[in-house]
């Protein structure tokens, strides 16, 4: 598989430049959204954590955006 990959890097190898473009802009906004400069644990565990905890934050203020608090509430209840 990782020869797989190699050789298709290889082939193009603009594709891999360009992936940390399309990635910077939802991270940098979330962390920005959330005025987090830089993660506060260290360890690639404990980062996915938090990040996760960030993400999930930043979903549920979308929904009470979009649906409002009492829709969300009655939807959590089914």
């Amino acid at each position: 598989m990782l020869d797989r990959m190699q050789a298709r890097l290889a082939e193009r190898p603009e594709v891999l430049r360009g992936g940390s473009e399309a990635v910077e802009h939802p991270f940098g906004t979330s962390k920005q959204w959330m005025n987090q400069g830089a993660f506060l644990m260290r360890g690639l565990q404990k980062v996915r954590g938090e990040f996760s905890l960030t993400a999930l934050a930043y979903k549920v203020r979308r929904v009470l955006n979009i649906v409002g608090f009492t829709e969300l509430i009655i939807a959590v209840r089914g």
